[in-house]
């Protein structure tokens, strides 16, 4: 039996400390599998980007109990670079401009940090590169301009998928990337996540809207809500979310946490 990329078991998340911390997640579970795609809906504030930060490693949030499991292996002592090297992708909702330096050059030095055992000099790279520009229709011109200078959403997120493509992670996470898009080029990146995703290639998308689902449509759908993933289903669970809402979650929520035993 195959066994799964990611393992999420009990995880609390907190912010801050002593008296001022505040619980963010408060005991996710959640399993992926090699060619999987899981996509974790929410309102604001449910936790969801909290989450793609902790599997990425980003400093500020302290894990108070539960675990992240990567191909079995605990993540707890891992910096975000060495999560990178391990093959975890994390696309951003708003990426980072980086003035003065080339799209090309920013991908060259990443790959070569990420893949380490073979690293590409400027031509090998070059030619490497231009195969998954041809795979996901990336004009020269987004690559020779400095990362994300200038950039509209819609090539920041372009540019994020490539990116996703030339590192080649055995596990993406994809932060609200429809954040931003016109139709156009939601269209158009979400064709790009799918030229990109594969068999062995585990996805978790977030997003808020069910709109995003309609062209990357996943396999796996869990609703997050005040920190918990409170359902779990496939599409219709997704037009469920569409035609009512979330407000129905959060009244099964606030009704099972008032019977709890205190």
């Amino acid at each position: 039996m195959t066994e799964p990329l990611l393992v999420i078991e009990n995880l609390h998340v907190s912010v801050g400390e002593g008296d001022d911390a505040q619980e963010i997640l408060r005991g996710v579970d959640l399993k992926v599998f090699p060619g999987e795609i899981h996509a974790i809906m929410g309102p604001n504030g449910s936790g969801k980007s909290t989450l793609a930060s902790v599997l990425m490693g980003k400093p500020g949030y302290q894990v108070t109990q539960g675990r992240i499991l990567f191909k079995g292996e605990d993540l707890a002592d891992l910096s975000p670079d060495e999560r990178a090297r391990k093959r975890i992708f994390l696309a951003f909702q708003y990426p980072t401009e980086i003035p003065g330096v080339s799209v090309v050059n920013f991908l060259r030095t990443a790959y070569n940090a990420v893949h380490s055992d073979k690293v590409l000099g400027p031509l090998e790279f070059r030619k490497y590169l231009q195969t998954k520009m041809d795979l996901l229709e990336v004009p020269n011109s987004i690559i020779n301009r400095y990362v994300n200078a200038g950039f509209s959403g819609g090539e920041r997120k372009r540019a994020e998928v490539l990116q996703m493509a030339v590192l080649d992670p055995d596990l993406a996470v994809l932060d609200e990337t429809d954040t931003g898009l016109d139709i156009d080029a939601l269209k158009e990146v979400s064709a790009g996540v799918l030229k990109v995703h594969n068999e062995t290639r585990g996805m978790v998308v977030i997003t808020h809207y069910q709109r995003l689902l309609n062209y990357i449509q996943p396999g796996f759908i869990h609703v997050l809500i005040k920190g918990r993933i409170v359902r779990s289903g496939g599409k219709d669970l997704a037009l469920d979310l569409e035609a009512k809402g979330y407000d129905q979650f959060r009244v099964e929520l606030e009704e099972s946490e008032s019977q709890a035993p205190q």
